[in-house]
């Protein structure tokens, strides 16, 4: 390796570290929420033990502080920095090495940190007609407006994915798990995943036979490798156990369905909330006091319930973002992904999931008020932003879930009688009741 190739993976790898870092952040913030919630649950249960004085509000208090702290540390300087840090090359004239891209990229940052206060001084000069020029006021007011956009953009993004993403957990789940027979037959598919790689098998033994040049090989051995791989799952899905195709299946999609189900009946309810109380707008709390009593009615039982929805919205949301079409080509994959994209993907993660904890106060999933600095926000006290996020957010996962079960009753019917093999000069939705009740019967005798 020559001296540019070293200095390369220096700097790449001093990115990975910092991607590292920003997603170790980003599960933190994930794991926050939860573990407030949980460590009230453990304080209720052990009020006078000895082994639980070290868990008290104190502790929790500053675990949000240090989790806001750093997560904005990633977002605001950690992650340009590695983006910049990969792109620089040192300045004109200046000997080559790290240490040059270093400052390239401080500068860099530096006139783009500029950039930023100075759009948030004239936004924050419009909004209010005045100006402010002290740093005690930049840091008073220019910060705090704009944490407050950032998480406003991240609880936002929220909004538009975790529908999207409820509705698309019934078909990822369903793909990683084995159907029932009347769903899927997975002899025939294997059958002709097995044709297939035995056709692509043959036409790269005659292509090197025939010495094509790797251009023409290298898309054929692809294609094979995939086959052979969807063959390989296939064989995996076929040794199934009665019990792992006939009720893990069914179990899966009616436990998705009720968490889907208890979180749009959890904002309904929260909308109502906020019509007739004003403790259920979120807010901030200054010194928690755990161990008091319990966050939901149901006492821990619901605390609990509060935990599994709150991950649960979480991975939704992650899947609603990759599935979304215009993030789709953030979407990792194995040995292929340039740093750029890794970057890219650590900040996603990170808006998304330090807008976890003010994303589940305001729908109401939770009644564990924000503690630090996440209950700063601006935008919080605003009844109408929040009523309208609630609205839009049950309306949006309602009309996802209802699109989603109608096609997927739909194409689970169609495919079990065999319609799918139909041409696609005959319409489907033209085919008569009798004859659609008759292949039905003909498949079940």
């Amino acid at each position: 390796m020559n001296g540019n190739d070293i200095e390369d993976a220096t700097v790449n790898k001093i990115a990975l570290w910092l991607c590292t870092f920003t997603l170790s952040v980003a599960v933190c913030a994930v794991l926050l929420l939860p573990i407030s919630i949980l460590s009230n649950e453990v304080l209720l249960t052990f009020p006078h033990s000895y082994y639980m004085q070290w868990l008290n509000g104190s502790l929790i208090h500053g675990l949000w502080n240090l989790v806001f702290l750093f997560s904005n540390l990633s977002l605001v300087f950690l992650m340009p920095f590695a983006y910049f840090f990969t792109e620089s090359e040192g300045f004109v004239g200046c000997k080559r090495g790290v240490m040059a891209r270093v400052y390239e990229t401080a500068v860099v940052l530096l006139l783009l940190t500029l950039l930023v206060l100075g759009m948030v001084w004239v936004g924050v000069a419009l909004l209010n007609n005045t100006a402010r020029e002290s740093l005690y006021d930049v840091w008073e007011c220019y910060l705090p407006y704009l944490y407050s956009a950032i998480s406003l953009f991240g609880v936002l993004l929220l909004l538009l994915c975790t529908p999207f993403g409820l509705s698309r957990m019934f078909s990822v789940t369903g793909s990683l798990l084995v159907k029932p027979g009347l769903l899927e037959n997975v002899e025939v598919e294997m059958n002709c995943a097995t044709f297939e790689e035995a056709s692509l098998s043959r036409k790269l033994n005659s292509g090197s036979r025939s010495c094509r040049t790797t251009v023409d090989v290298e898309p054929l051995r692809m294609q094979f490798l995939s086959v052979q791989a969807k063959r390989i799952a296939l064989q995996m899905r076929r040794r199934a156990s009665p019990w792992q195709r006939n009720l893990f299946y069914p179990l899966a999609m009616l436990l998705l369905l009720a968490l889907t189900v208890v979180c749009v009946l959890m904002v309904c309810f929260h909308v109502l909330e906020l019509l007739f109380d004003e403790t259920a707008m979120p807010r901030g709390m200054g010194d928690p006091r755990l161990g008091t009593a319990s966050f939901s009615m149901f006492g821990s039982l619901g605390a609990a319930v509060q935990v599994v929805l709150i991950m649960y919205l979480m991975v939704s949301s992650v899947v609603g973002f990759y599935s979304s079409p215009l993030f789709t080509s953030l979407l990792p994959h194995t040995q292929d992904t340039n740093l750029t994209q890794i970057i890219g993907n650590c900040v996603s993660l990170l808006v998304l999931s330090s807008a976890l904890p003010v994303f589940s106060r305001t729908l109401g999933i939770t009644r564990f008020d924000l503690l630090g600095d996440f209950g700063r926000y601006n935008w919080l006290g605003n009844f109408h932003i929040v009523f309208l996020y609630n609205i839009l957010f049950a309306g949006l996962t309602s009309a996802c879930l209802i699109n989603t079960l109608t096609w997927t009753v739909q194409r689970e019917l169609i495919r079990a009688f065999g319609l799918h093999k139909l041409p696609l000069t005959v319409s489907r939705t033209t085919i008569p009741l009798k004859l659609l009740l008759a292949n039905g019967l003909s498949k079940i005798q």
